[in-house]
């Protein structure tokens, strides 16, 4: 059996990790931008930035080149389909995970064959969605140290 110890001392070297991770978050709704950033911060992520919209994430994606994106569904202007199809033509490798409230198989499934790495409810428990966010996280830092070590 793992003792507390061993156990905090995995959870806060997760942590430290997660702070090389830059992160763009896209969200038409400014209450929602904040409370991903506060999720980020407790997760130990420090570099976030925000857009309004899909039009202006793009452009911060293109000026900062963040590690992530964090992305909504439902945007008036440029909504994410649009937003991701486009950022898949900058950047066919760009990691976005897609935060919504949308709970949708088929929904699910199309962002995925757009190159959706990860898919979060927004709308569940504030512990649920630190987790969901966390395991994504924490799952494509590990797929970025294997690229380094097979490099």
């Amino acid at each position: 059996m793992e003792s507390n110890l061993v156990a905090e001392s995995r959870v806060s070297a997760a942590v430290a990790a997660r702070g090389v991770l830059s992160v763009l978050i896209v969200d038409d709704e400014p209450h929602v931008r904040t409370y991903t950033r506060l999720l980020l911060a407790s997760l130990g992520v420090t570099t976030v930035w925000e857009a309004n919209g899909g039009a202006e994430g793009l452009a911060l994606y293109l000026q900062h080149q963040p590690a992530v994106v964090l992305l909504d569904v439902n945007m008036p202007v440029m909504s994410g389909d649009v937003m991701m199809a486009r950022l898949a033509a900058i950047d066919p490798d760009a990691a976005v995970i897609v935060m919504t409230t949308e709970n949708n198989a088929g929904i699910v499934r199309f962002f995925q064959e757009l190159g959706a790495v990860g898919y979060v409810l927004k709308h569940l428990p504030r512990e649920q969605v630190s987790r969901m966010l966390a395991e994504t996280l924490d799952g494509l830092l590990a797929t970025e140290e294997d690229d380094m070590a097979g490099a």
